[in-house]
């Protein structure tokens, strides 16, 4: 009788154990799409805005010259060196990525298609997420998600925006969040 009372004992002991222990179990809270995306645009909101690279190409230049950014201010001997000095007007809106104010371009030769230059923008902007794909899990217990991130053009001039819509820019590109269980909350733990 006292191995039956035991047993009984225990056995109540570790019914309410199992119990206690499931029960103070919570379960993790989904981590869904617009979560993830909320998450990944907070972190772009939170790093210091920056100016946009935009490449020049040789559209792009005469755009340049029509929108009164920079005008010509040498040509060279060969016909197709030129240097363009930003105007006023240029250097409110855009900067180049070398310093000063004088974009020297010099192609290899008049046919170069390629040749081209890097400005930056004055107007400073956050990146943008979007097109967030659904959360995977992933090693560890993290999750990852897949997304796409946008420069944005906010605030830049609509000149300036065509230009940066030419050849050799790229605005957008695809990239990966994880996410990780933090005190019961999803947070995002970094992207690439």
């Amino acid at each position: 009788m006292n191995n039956t009372r035991k047993m009984l004992v225990l056995g109540t002991l570790g019914f309410l154990s199992a119990g206690w222990l499931l029960g103070g179990c919570k379960s993790a809270p989904e981590l869904t799409q617009t979560n993830a995306q909320a998450l990944i645009q907070a972190k772009y909101d939170q790093t210091p805005a920056v100016g946009i690279y935009i490449v020049v190409d040789q559209q792009g230049l005469a755009r340049g010259v029509t929108a009164k950014y920079w005008e010509r201010t040498k040509l060279y001997p060969n016909k197709y060196w030129a240097d363009f000095t930003l105007t006023p007007e240029g250097k409110k809106v855009l900067k180049l990525a070398k310093g000063g104010d004088v974009i020297q371009w010099h192609p290899l030769n008049a046919g170069d298609k390629n040749f081209s230059v890097v400005v930056v923008t004055v107007a400073a902007n956050h990146l943008k997420a979007h097109d967030v794909g659904d959360p995977q899990d992933d090693v560890g217990g993290t999750k990852t998600v897949s997304y796409v991130e946008t420069v944005s053009l906010d605030g830049v001039p609509n000149d300036l925006q065509i230009i940066s819509n030419g050849p050799g820019n790229r605005l957008s590109s695809k990239h990966v969040a994880t996410f990780a269980l933090d005190g019961g909350a999803w947070k995002l733990q970094s992207t690439n």
